[in-house]
């Protein structure tokens, strides 16, 4: 799905926009989706969204299938709509339940999914430039495990993780080669932050709204509700600005299904957007 508003930008065969005589100073609008984590639910609420708000460009920044929702569904539509797409962390660990069994959100979609999904899984890049100026990655530029614009230590409080400082921020990106818009995902943590000359962006989770972890030292990350998130980022006049959206959906139906599949902690984090 590809909505073309400028008739000097073009859809190549990777589907990203390349620039052939229009300035990086003209209008640009870029929908941002993460972490949809199989929830097709959710994922069918954002195409809506999107389709009535417009986008010239729809990216994804991984971690597209593994949870106890629909995996294989969730890649079929993938599949088809064919944006520029990255992996997540859970691209590389679904793919590894190939050699041994995985955690259970990767184990349930590697068992889900079909050769040709999994083929299409491992062509996915970690990064990628999808118009000019623009960097996509999961976590940080080097690492897909840990977040770029959140910092998990004990001075956090209760929930453990706590926005990153200028300087962390900084050192995680140091000897990249600094993009105008540089967009993440990972955390689920929906946040727009300023740092250089450079705007970060983490759209939040599509699929799943809280969750908790031990990567790091025991966290938890919630976003307050359980609506699908998706960020619509737009270049006026050279500069980049954000919309961090919310989007309703029938989240009772995804608590449901993983209720069903025995993950009663998917089903608290989906229907309430809390993990504590």
């Amino acid at each position: 799905m590809l909505f073309v508003t400028g008739a000097a930008w073009c859809q190549n065969e990777h589907n990203t926009i390349e620039a052939s005589t229009m300035p990086t100073t003209s209008t640009l609008r870029i929908a941002v989706v993460s972490d949809i984590h199989g929830n097709l639910a959710a994922l069918h609420a954002v195409l809506d969204d999107i389709a009535r708000r417009g986008a010239d460009l729809i990216v994804d920044c991984g971690d597209l299938l593994s949870g106890p929702l629909w995996p294989r569904e969730t890649a079929e539509l993938l599949m088809r709509l064919d944006w520029p797409s990255i992996a997540g962390n859970h691209e590389r660990q679904l793919l590894a339940c190939a050699q041994s069994p995985g955690g259970a959100p990767d184990q349930f979609a590697f068992e889900a999914c079909e050769d040709r999904h999994l083929a299409w899984l491992a062509a996915l890049p970690a990064s990628r430039m999808p118009a000019p100026d623009v960097l996509m990655v999961h976590g940080r530029p080097e690492n897909d495990l840990d977040y770029l614009l959140e910092t998990v230590s004990p001075d956090a409080g209760a929930a453990g993780a706590r926005l990153a400082r200028p300087q962390e921020i900084a050192a995680r990106l140091k000897g990249l080669d600094r993009p105008q818009l540089l967009l993440c995902g990972h955390s689920h943590q929906p946040r727009v932050v300023r740092h250089g000359p450079s705007l970060l962006v983490n759209p939040g989770s599509v699929g799943l709204p809280a969750f908790d972890d031990s990567h790091g030292g025991f966290h938890v990350i919630e976003t307050g509700s359980p609506h699908a998130r998706y960020a619509l980022c737009e270049r006026r006049a050279g500069r980049w600005s954000a919309a961090l959206l919310a989007v309703d959906y029938d989240w009772d139906a995804a608590a449901r299904k993983a209720r069903a599949e025995g993950a009663a902690d998917w089903a608290a984090w989906l229907e309430s957007g809390r993990a504590m």
